[in-house]
């Protein structure tokens, strides 16, 4: 059988073991949490990047075609005698 003093130092030993491993899931648990929000926020602004691109690129398509017929006025012009 272990000695008094040498059963209280392994069972403070492992007590200090448990707390140490309880403040490693508490902060786990917090990064955890943070590394969530952090992937909603991303997730909610790559959405929203990608609406605006498509805006962007209608938008440059009607630039574009308006800008063909413009073009197209200026030949009619330039062609006609």
């Amino acid at each position: 059988m272990a000695a008094p003093g040498t059963a209280i130092d392994a069972l403070s030993s492992l007590e200090e073991r448990i707390r140490q491993a309880v403040e490693l899931v508490a902060r786990l648990r917090s990064e955890k949490d943070a590394a969530v929000h952090d992937a909603e926020q991303a997730r909610a602004l790559t959405a929203q990047l990608s609406e605006e691109v498509e805006l962007l690129r209608a938008e440059r398509q009607q630039v574009r075609a308006r800008i063909e017929k413009i073009l197209g006025k200026i030949d009619q012009l330039s062609g006609s005698p």
